[in-house]
Protein backbone atom coordinates (compact mmCIF):
# COMPACT_ATOMS: atom_id res chain seq x y z
CA UNK A 1 0.00 0.00 0.00
CA UNK A 2 2.40 2.11 0.86
CA UNK A 3 4.54 1.68 -2.12
CA UNK A 4 1.89 2.67 -4.57
CA UNK A 5 1.04 5.60 -2.75
CA UNK A 6 5.08 6.85 -3.52
CA UNK A 7 4.86 5.61 -6.89
CA UNK A 8 1.62 7.58 -7.42
CA UNK A 9 3.12 10.76 -5.65
CA UNK A 10 6.21 10.54 -7.82
CA UNK A 11 3.89 10.22 -11.18
CA UNK A 12 2.14 13.38 -10.12
CA UNK A 13 5.01 14.85 -8.84
CA UNK A 14 6.69 14.05 -12.66
CA UNK A 15 3.38 15.42 -14.50
CA UNK A 16 2.92 18.58 -12.38
CA UNK A 17 6.62 19.51 -13.29
CA UNK A 18 6.33 18.82 -16.63
CA UNK A 19 2.76 20.91 -16.60
CA UNK A 20 4.97 24.08 -15.06
CA UNK A 21 7.73 23.55 -17.56
CA UNK A 22 5.17 23.73 -20.22
CA UNK A 23 4.01 27.07 -19.07
CA UNK A 24 7.06 28.63 -18.36
CA UNK A 25 8.30 27.74 -21.80
CA UNK A 26 4.97 29.61 -23.24
CA UNK A 27 5.70 32.30 -21.49
CA UNK A 28 9.10 32.59 -23.18
CA UNK A 29 8.23 31.99 -26.58
CA UNK A 30 5.23 34.66 -26.31
CA UNK A 31 7.81 37.56 -24.67
CA UNK A 32 9.89 36.47 -28.39
CA UNK A 33 7.29 36.39 -30.69
CA UNK A 34 6.24 40.22 -28.92
CA UNK A 35 9.44 41.65 -28.92
CA UNK A 36 9.97 40.47 -32.96
CA UNK A 37 6.00 42.24 -33.14
CA UNK A 38 7.79 45.24 -32.18
CA UNK A 39 10.98 45.25 -34.16
CA UNK A 40 9.07 44.45 -37.01
CA UNK A 41 6.44 47.78 -36.08
CA UNK A 42 9.59 49.78 -35.48
CA UNK A 43 11.21 48.93 -38.76
CA UNK A 44 7.90 49.64 -40.51
CA UNK A 45 7.44 53.30 -38.99
CA UNK A 46 10.62 53.72 -40.18
CA UNK A 47 10.36 53.14 -43.56
CA UNK A 48 6.94 55.04 -43.58
CA UNK A 49 8.81 57.85 -42.08
CA UNK A 50 11.29 57.73 -44.87
CA UNK A 51 9.01 58.00 -47.50
CA UNK A 52 7.41 61.65 -45.88
CA UNK A 53 10.84 63.11 -45.89
CA UNK A 54 10.79 65.35 -48.95
CA UNK A 55 13.85 66.35 -50.65
CA UNK A 56 15.61 69.82 -49.86
CA UNK A 57 14.28 72.68 -52.14
CA UNK A 58 16.57 74.50 -54.51
CA UNK A 59 18.40 77.36 -53.61
CA UNK A 60 20.02 79.86 -55.35
CA UNK A 61 23.09 81.84 -54.18
CA UNK A 62 23.87 85.28 -55.90
CA UNK A 63 27.42 86.16 -55.30
CA UNK A 64 29.46 89.37 -55.95
CA UNK A 65 31.97 88.83 -58.76
CA UNK A 66 34.33 91.24 -57.10
CA UNK A 67 33.70 89.87 -53.25
CA UNK A 68 32.71 86.57 -53.94
CA UNK A 69 30.33 86.82 -51.39
CA UNK A 70 27.06 86.29 -51.15
CA UNK A 71 24.75 88.86 -51.61
CA UNK A 72 21.18 87.22 -51.99
CA UNK A 73 19.82 83.78 -51.18
CA UNK A 74 16.79 82.81 -52.20
CA UNK A 75 14.33 79.40 -52.63
CA UNK A 76 12.64 79.05 -55.94
CA UNK A 77 10.05 77.47 -54.40
CA UNK A 78 9.03 79.64 -51.79
CA UNK A 79 8.44 82.51 -54.62
CA UNK A 80 5.73 80.35 -57.01
CA UNK A 81 8.07 78.78 -58.81
CA UNK A 82 6.41 75.43 -58.95
CA UNK A 83 2.86 76.90 -58.44
CA UNK A 84 3.08 80.33 -60.48
CA UNK A 85 5.45 80.37 -62.98
CA UNK A 86 4.59 83.56 -64.50
CA UNK A 87 4.48 85.10 -60.97
CA UNK A 88 7.65 83.59 -60.21
CA UNK A 89 9.11 85.18 -63.10
CA UNK A 90 8.10 88.94 -62.23
CA UNK A 91 9.88 88.11 -58.78
CA UNK A 92 12.72 87.38 -60.58
CA UNK A 93 12.99 90.37 -62.49
CA UNK A 94 11.88 92.57 -59.35
CA UNK A 95 15.00 90.91 -57.74
CA UNK A 96 17.28 92.35 -60.44
CA UNK A 97 15.68 95.43 -60.69
CA UNK A 98 16.67 95.90 -56.71
CA UNK A 99 20.08 95.02 -57.32
CA UNK A 100 20.55 97.39 -60.48
CA UNK A 101 19.09 100.31 -58.79
CA UNK A 102 18.95 99.89 -55.06
CA UNK A 103 16.49 100.41 -52.50
CA UNK A 104 16.05 103.20 -49.87
CA UNK A 105 18.34 101.51 -47.48
CA UNK A 106 20.96 99.90 -50.26
CA UNK A 107 22.72 101.17 -53.00
CA UNK A 108 22.31 99.45 -56.18
CA UNK A 109 25.19 98.18 -58.89
CA UNK A 110 24.46 100.18 -60.99
CA UNK A 111 27.11 103.26 -60.77
CA UNK A 112 27.25 106.79 -63.58
CA UNK A 113 30.93 107.14 -64.32
CA UNK A 114 33.04 109.71 -61.79
CA UNK A 115 36.03 111.05 -64.61
CA UNK A 116 39.16 111.10 -63.64
CA UNK A 117 40.76 114.68 -62.30
CA UNK A 118 44.09 116.79 -62.74
CA UNK A 119 44.88 117.50 -59.18
CA UNK A 120 46.82 120.74 -57.90
CA UNK A 121 50.66 119.21 -58.46
CA UNK A 122 49.76 117.33 -61.51
CA UNK A 123 48.61 114.51 -60.18
CA UNK A 124 45.46 112.37 -61.72
CA UNK A 125 42.54 111.81 -58.99
CA UNK A 126 41.01 108.76 -60.05
CA UNK A 127 37.27 108.51 -59.87
CA UNK A 128 35.40 105.76 -60.70
CA UNK A 129 34.06 103.44 -63.50
CA UNK A 130 30.59 103.01 -64.82
CA UNK A 131 28.98 99.84 -63.64
CA UNK A 132 25.86 98.35 -65.29
CA UNK A 133 24.48 95.46 -63.85
CA UNK A 134 23.10 93.75 -67.04
CA UNK A 135 19.72 92.43 -65.94
CA UNK A 136 17.99 90.55 -68.28
CA UNK A 137 21.32 88.34 -68.45
CA UNK A 138 20.97 87.87 -65.16
CA UNK A 139 17.37 87.33 -64.97
CA UNK A 140 17.84 84.21 -67.58
CA UNK A 141 20.53 83.00 -65.22
CA UNK A 142 18.44 82.64 -62.53
CA UNK A 143 15.22 81.32 -64.44
CA UNK A 144 17.54 78.41 -66.03
CA UNK A 145 19.11 77.85 -62.59
CA UNK A 146 15.84 77.54 -60.59
CA UNK A 147 14.91 73.99 -61.09
CA UNK A 148 18.17 72.51 -59.31
CA UNK A 149 19.25 76.00 -57.73
CA UNK A 150 22.93 76.41 -57.48
CA UNK A 151 25.59 79.82 -57.46
CA UNK A 152 24.68 82.68 -60.20
CA UNK A 153 27.51 85.58 -60.35
CA UNK A 154 26.50 89.18 -60.90
CA UNK A 155 26.51 90.12 -64.80
CA UNK A 156 28.46 93.40 -64.31
CA UNK A 157 29.49 95.50 -67.27
CA UNK A 158 32.62 97.94 -66.23
CA UNK A 159 33.69 100.50 -67.92
CA UNK A 160 36.84 102.97 -67.29
CA UNK A 161 37.92 106.55 -68.35
CA UNK A 162 39.69 105.99 -71.81
CA UNK A 163 42.38 108.03 -72.00
CA UNK A 164 46.50 107.57 -72.17
CA UNK A 165 48.01 108.78 -68.72
CA UNK A 166 50.82 109.61 -70.54
CA UNK A 167 49.30 111.98 -72.53
CA UNK A 168 47.76 114.00 -69.48
CA UNK A 169 50.44 117.01 -69.12
CA UNK A 170 49.57 117.80 -72.69
CA UNK A 171 45.60 118.26 -72.60
CA UNK A 172 46.01 121.73 -71.66
CA UNK A 173 48.15 123.20 -74.70
CA UNK A 174 45.16 123.55 -77.32
CA UNK A 175 41.74 125.55 -76.52
CA UNK A 176 39.18 124.00 -78.89
CA UNK A 177 35.92 125.72 -77.09
CA UNK A 178 34.93 128.17 -74.91
CA UNK A 179 31.85 129.66 -73.74
CA UNK A 180 31.17 133.05 -70.64
CA UNK A 181 28.19 133.80 -69.12
CA UNK A 182 27.66 136.88 -66.72
CA UNK A 183 26.05 137.70 -63.18
CA UNK A 184 25.28 140.21 -60.95
CA UNK A 185 28.51 140.29 -58.04
CA UNK A 186 26.01 141.82 -55.51
CA UNK A 187 24.65 138.18 -55.69
CA UNK A 188 26.86 136.89 -52.96
CA UNK A 189 25.13 133.80 -51.73
CA UNK A 190 24.10 132.29 -55.46
CA UNK A 191 27.62 133.63 -56.35
CA UNK A 192 29.18 131.46 -54.20
CA UNK A 193 27.23 128.45 -55.55
CA UNK A 194 28.19 129.09 -59.11
CA UNK A 195 31.89 128.88 -57.97
CA UNK A 196 31.65 126.26 -56.25
CA UNK A 197 29.85 124.41 -58.54
CA UNK A 198 32.62 125.76 -61.47
CA UNK A 199 35.82 124.46 -59.18
CA UNK A 200 33.79 121.22 -59.07
CA UNK A 201 34.33 120.53 -62.65
CA UNK A 202 38.26 122.25 -63.38
CA UNK A 203 40.28 119.89 -65.03
CA UNK A 204 37.95 117.13 -65.15
CA UNK A 205 39.70 114.55 -68.08
CA UNK A 206 36.31 113.38 -70.51
CA UNK A 207 38.07 110.07 -72.49
CA UNK A 208 37.17 109.14 -75.84
CA UNK A 209 33.37 107.31 -75.17
CA UNK A 210 33.47 108.56 -71.78
CA UNK A 211 30.30 109.30 -70.03
CA UNK A 212 30.17 112.83 -68.24
CA UNK A 213 27.50 113.71 -65.23
CA UNK A 214 27.33 116.93 -63.69
CA UNK A 215 25.90 115.68 -61.05
CA UNK A 216 28.13 112.88 -60.69
CA UNK A 217 30.96 115.70 -60.36
CA UNK A 218 29.39 118.05 -58.29
CA UNK A 219 27.50 116.25 -55.79
CA UNK A 220 25.46 117.26 -53.53
CA UNK A 221 24.27 121.28 -52.97
CA UNK A 222 24.03 121.50 -49.71
CA UNK A 223 25.03 123.27 -46.50
CA UNK A 224 27.73 120.24 -45.54
CA UNK A 225 29.41 121.47 -49.04
CA UNK A 226 29.37 124.78 -48.62
CA UNK A 227 26.71 125.53 -50.56
CA UNK A 228 24.38 128.80 -49.68
CA UNK A 229 20.15 129.81 -49.67
CA UNK A 230 19.73 131.76 -52.85
CA UNK A 231 16.38 132.07 -55.48
CA UNK A 232 15.93 129.02 -57.74
CA UNK A 233 13.13 128.09 -60.18
CA UNK A 234 10.51 125.31 -59.54
CA UNK A 235 7.24 125.07 -61.46
CA UNK A 236 7.94 128.82 -63.32
CA UNK A 237 8.61 130.64 -59.93
CA UNK A 238 11.77 131.64 -58.04
CA UNK A 239 11.96 130.53 -54.71
CA UNK A 240 14.79 130.20 -52.17
CA UNK A 241 17.10 126.72 -51.96
CA UNK A 242 20.13 125.74 -51.27
CA UNK A 243 22.58 126.29 -54.24
CA UNK A 244 20.17 127.91 -56.44
CA UNK A 245 22.90 129.10 -59.51
CA UNK A 246 24.28 125.80 -59.64
CA UNK A 247 22.24 125.68 -63.24
CA UNK A 248 24.24 128.60 -64.65
CA UNK A 249 27.42 126.46 -64.43
CA UNK A 250 25.72 123.71 -66.04
CA UNK A 251 24.08 125.62 -68.39
CA UNK A 252 27.54 127.41 -69.29
CA UNK A 253 29.24 123.68 -69.95
CA UNK A 254 26.31 122.92 -72.37
CA UNK A 255 27.09 125.45 -74.12
CA UNK A 256 30.85 124.72 -74.51
CA UNK A 257 30.40 120.98 -75.32
CA UNK A 258 27.88 121.75 -77.85
CA UNK A 259 30.87 122.97 -80.17
CA UNK A 260 32.26 119.53 -80.19
CA UNK A 261 30.94 116.01 -81.16
CA UNK A 262 29.21 114.76 -78.07
CA UNK A 263 25.98 112.80 -77.40
CA UNK A 264 23.46 114.03 -75.02
CA UNK A 265 21.72 111.52 -72.41
CA UNK A 266 19.98 113.74 -70.56
CA UNK A 267 19.49 118.14 -71.09
CA UNK A 268 16.67 119.42 -69.60
CA UNK A 269 15.26 123.05 -70.26
CA UNK A 270 13.96 125.82 -67.20
CA UNK A 271 10.67 126.33 -66.84
CA UNK A 272 10.98 130.47 -67.65
CA UNK A 273 13.76 132.54 -69.60
CA UNK A 274 16.72 132.44 -67.18
CA UNK A 275 18.92 135.64 -68.93
CA UNK A 276 22.02 134.16 -68.92
CA UNK A 277 21.87 132.55 -71.84
CA UNK A 278 19.71 132.49 -75.03
CA UNK A 279 16.48 131.19 -74.61
CA UNK A 280 16.62 127.25 -75.31
CA UNK A 281 20.25 127.14 -75.19
CA UNK A 282 20.05 126.05 -71.01
CA UNK A 283 20.52 123.27 -69.20
CA UNK A 284 19.05 122.67 -65.94
CA UNK A 285 19.63 120.41 -63.12
CA UNK A 286 18.79 118.88 -59.46
CA UNK A 287 20.88 117.12 -57.35
CA UNK A 288 19.04 113.74 -57.23
CA UNK A 289 16.65 114.27 -60.57
CA UNK A 290 18.00 116.11 -63.05
CA UNK A 291 21.05 115.89 -64.52
CA UNK A 292 23.10 117.28 -67.82
CA UNK A 293 24.58 114.03 -69.08
CA UNK A 294 26.59 113.46 -72.34
CA UNK A 295 29.17 111.05 -73.22
CA UNK A 296 32.41 112.52 -75.66
CA UNK A 297 31.66 110.67 -79.15
CA UNK A 298 34.27 112.79 -81.04
CA UNK A 299 37.13 110.35 -81.10
CA UNK A 300 39.20 112.40 -78.39
CA UNK A 301 40.16 112.98 -75.71
CA UNK A 302 39.76 116.70 -74.02
CA UNK A 303 39.89 118.86 -70.21
CA UNK A 304 37.39 120.90 -68.94
CA UNK A 305 38.83 123.82 -68.02
CA UNK A 306 36.58 126.71 -65.28
CA UNK A 307 37.35 130.25 -64.83
CA UNK A 308 35.44 132.17 -62.07
CA UNK A 309 35.64 135.78 -62.41
CA UNK A 310 34.27 138.51 -60.35
CA UNK A 311 30.72 138.79 -61.98
CA UNK A 312 31.41 136.01 -64.97
CA UNK A 313 31.61 132.19 -65.83
CA UNK A 314 34.47 131.14 -68.63
CA UNK A 315 34.49 127.02 -69.35
CA UNK A 316 37.27 125.82 -71.79
CA UNK A 317 37.30 122.58 -73.29
CA UNK A 318 40.97 121.63 -74.06
CA UNK A 319 43.32 119.18 -75.59
CA UNK A 320 46.36 117.97 -77.07
CA UNK A 321 47.38 119.27 -80.34
CA UNK A 322 47.35 116.30 -82.10
CA UNK A 323 43.49 115.97 -81.04
CA UNK A 324 42.62 119.42 -81.86
CA UNK A 325 41.14 119.13 -84.99
CA UNK A 326 39.33 115.84 -84.61
CA UNK A 327 37.60 117.70 -81.73
CA UNK A 328 36.76 120.63 -84.00
CA UNK A 329 35.15 118.43 -86.77
CA UNK A 330 31.10 118.70 -85.09
CA UNK A 331 29.46 116.17 -87.66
Amino acid sequence: MKKWMVVLLLVCSIGLSGCLGTSVQEKGLDKKVSETDQQLEAKAKERKNKKKVEPEPAVIDIVDPNTSEVIRTFSPKELWFETNYEEYVNKIKEIAKELANGTKTTAGYDQRMRLDKIGGNGEILKGNPLVILKERELVDSLLKTSLIGGVVELPLDITNSNYNSNEVSSFEEVRVASYTTYFNPSKEKRNRNVELSAKALNNVIVGVGDYFSFNTMVGPRDKENGYQPAPEIINKKLVMGIGGGVCQTSSTLFNVVDQLQVKYIERHHHSINIGYVPVGRDATVSYGTLDFRFQNTSGAPFLIKTYYGRSSLTIEVRTAKRYAEELRLKK
